[in-house]
C-alpha cells in the first residue's frame, strides 16, 4: 500500500511534494501501522479513503496553483477546503458570554419568582423583590479564571514551553 501512496504522489505538483511528501508519507504509514490490525474491511476503507483523498487533493493543488498562476480563473477552490485559521468574529466570545449571562440571570430570576410564592395555592400575593448577587460572583469567576491562567501562562514561559520558545527553536530545512 505504501508503493501505491508514494506512486500517487507523485500526482501532486513537484513544489508541493517536495514541500510536504516526507511528511505525507510520514503520516501514512503511521496511520498504515496503527491500522495494521484491523480487518480487512476497516482496511480496504482506510486504502480507499487515502487513495481518492490523493487524488482529490492532488486535483486541488494544480487548480490552487493554476490559480495563483492566473487571476482571471475565478473558481473557488478554498471554499471547499478546510481552513486553519480562526473564522468566528473576535466579538464572538463576549457576546456569547453575554448570553450565557442572561440565560443564568433568567434562571436565577425564576428561582427567585418561584421562591418568593408560597407553597399552598392561596391567592398570589405582589412578588417582593430579591437583591441579587450574580454579576459580582460572575466578575470574581472571571477574573479567578483569568489569573489561573495568567499563572498557567507563567508556568509555562518559566518552563521553555510556550509557542514562542518553540518557534525560536525550530530550525528550517533547505533542499
Amino acid at each position: 500500500m505504501l508503493a501505491l501512496y508514494r506512486s500517487l504522489l507523485h500526482l501532486y505538483p513537484a513544489s508541493h511534494r517536495r514541500q510536504f511528501g516526507s511528511e505525507m508519507i510520514s503520516v501514512f504509514e503511521d496511520l498504515q501501522v496503527d491500522r495494521a490490525n484491523a480487518g480487512r474491511v476497516p482496511q480496504l476503507h482506510f486504502a480507499c479513503r487515502e487513495a481518492f483523498g490523493l487524488v482529490g487533493g492532488a486535483l486541488r493543488e494544480h487548480l490552487r496553483a493554476l490559480h495563483t498562476d492566473h487571476n482571471w480563473l475565478s473558481f473557488p477552490i478554498r471554499r471547499f477546503t478546510m481552513h486553519h485559521e480562526f473564522r468566528f468574529p473576535k466579538s464572538t466570545p463576549i457576546l456569547m458570554s453575554l448570553i450565557l449571562a442572561g440565560i443564568v440571570l433568567a434562571i436565577d430570576k425564576g428561582n427567585t419568582i418561584a421562591a418568593s410564592l408560597p407553597y399552598t395555592h392561596p391567592e398570589i400575593g405582589p412578588i417582593q423583590p430579591v437583591h441579587h448577587t450574580f454579576f459580582t460572583g460572575l466578575a470574581l469567576l472571571f477574573g479567578l479564571f483569568y489569573v489561573a491562567g495568567l499563572i498557567g501562562w507563567g508556568i509555562m514561559h518559566v518552563l521553555h514551553r510556550s509557542g514562542v520558545h518553540r518557534l525560536a527553536d525550530m530550525s528550517v530545512e533547505q533542499k
